[in-house]
């Protein structure tokens, strides 16, 4: 008999240990700047709390990390959204960004913000498609133009601010 691989995703709070596994993730999706291998350790240690990941037969298959502003306490800022390609077109981000809302909803939080490039399609229609299920408005500003970035082909970020969150 040949065993069957679960399609369970379990969500939970990453750890240090989670470090490594996370950036392997960040790296494989070829699409998101890949932060040093030490941040994603210090996600997993000081972070958790406001970071997620989904994991199916023990694999990290989803992350999101995020933090509280320090300027603005009742604002959850998402750093960055990655899912396996595995399970991409599933619904999983969008999962993902709910659950963690859920846990952190007897806190301050009351705005989520991330940032985003003009031709992020899918990740500009991930936080559209989060306030239209949350019911809530939200709003887009520039947050960085392409002349801060260094590199010459980065696009500007675009940042979509969230809420209110009931």
């Amino acid at each position: 008999m040949m065993g069957r691989k679960s399609t369970t995703v379990y969500f939970r709070e990453p750890t240090a240990d989670d470090g490594s596994e996370i950036y392997e993730l960040v790296k494989s999706s070829k699409v998101l700047d890949v932060n040093s291998s030490y941040s994603y350790l210090m996600w997993g240690k000081y972070f958790n709390k406001t970071s997620i990941v989904a994991v199916v037969d023990r694999k990290i298959v989803g992350f999101i990390s995020g933090f509280l502003q320090p300027t603005a306490p009742d604002t959850l800022f998402i750093w960055q959204v990655v899912v396996d390609r595995s399970q991409r077109g599933k619904g999983l981000a969008t999962t993902l960004l709910l659950k963690l809302i859920k846990r952190l909803e007897n806190t301050n939080i009351r705005y989520l913000e991330a940032t985003v490039t003009p031709t992020n399609e899918p990740s500009n229609n991930l936080f559209k498609g989060l306030a239209d299920k949350l019911g809530t408005e939200y709003t887009k500003y520039e947050c960085f133009s392409e002349e801060q970035f260094p590199d010459p082909s980065h696009e500007a970020e675009i940042a979509y601010r969230i809420g209110p969150l009931e």
